[in-house]
């Protein structure tokens, strides 16, 4: 999983960003987000997430919790946004992109070796993995996955819900003591290497 994590003002002014890649499951933390093209990864991290406010905007008056969930999908590149409002109206906004599946080999599926085959191989052992799809479901497939990977694998899942929003919320602890600093106004850009090492921690123990 790579994940583009950034912070916005009230104001929808950027104050922070990072992105990473996932360490369980062997990941070496690094992100690979994976668009059409990708000169442009920077720009479409961006691009996904602002077009994502709007959805936000919505969600936030829908219940009184801090955490607002999955709230905006991007098909086209199979990436999803899960937001997390302080009670300042500041907004945190999590980018997920799960890995690329193992497509099977080309014989597989009937040997036609066409693309319909391979999308029709992809899709059964998609079921396989807990009958609701590629994205779905919690159980182990045919590939040995275990719990700690399904973060990866769910995006949408109850179990990387949890993740996200135990990453949320260390953060936020660490985005207080921040801006509670007397050397920080409000509004300005957080350039802290500390809070950004306590982020990377925080994605390192829950994503």
């Amino acid at each position: 999983m790579s994940y583009y994590f950034t912070i916005l003002s009230p104001t929808d002014v950027p104050l922070f960003n990072i992105a990473f890649g996932t360490s369980k499951s062997g990941g070496d933390g690094i992100a690979r987000f994976r668009f059409p093209d990708a000169a442009q990864n920077t720009y479409m991290t961006q691009f996904i997430i602002h077009s994502s406010l709007d959805m936000l905007e919505e969600a936030q008056w829908m219940g009184g919790n801090m955490y607002l969930k999955h709230i905006d999908t991007y098909p086209p590149a199979s990436a999803y946004v899960s937001a997390f409002l302080t009670p300042s109206g500041t907004r945190f906004l999590l980018l997920h992109q799960p890995p690329q599946p193992n497509l099977p080999p080309s014989g597989a599926g009937g040997g036609s070796g066409g693309l319909g085959s391979s999308t029709m191989s992809l899709g059964s052992s998609a079921m396989g993995m807990g009958g609701s799809g590629l994205f779905g479901g919690s159980g182990v497939g045919s590939s040995g996955r275990t719990s700690s990977s399904s973060i990866a694998a769910n995006p949408t899942a109850p179990q990387t819900e949890e993740a996200v929003r135990q990453f949320m919320t260390e953060v936020y602890e660490a985005y207080v003591k921040t801006v509670m600093s007397p050397f920080y106004r409000r509004g300005m850009e957080i350039r802290s290497p500390v809070f950004r090492s306590k982020v990377s921690a925080a994605g390192r123990k829950w994503l």
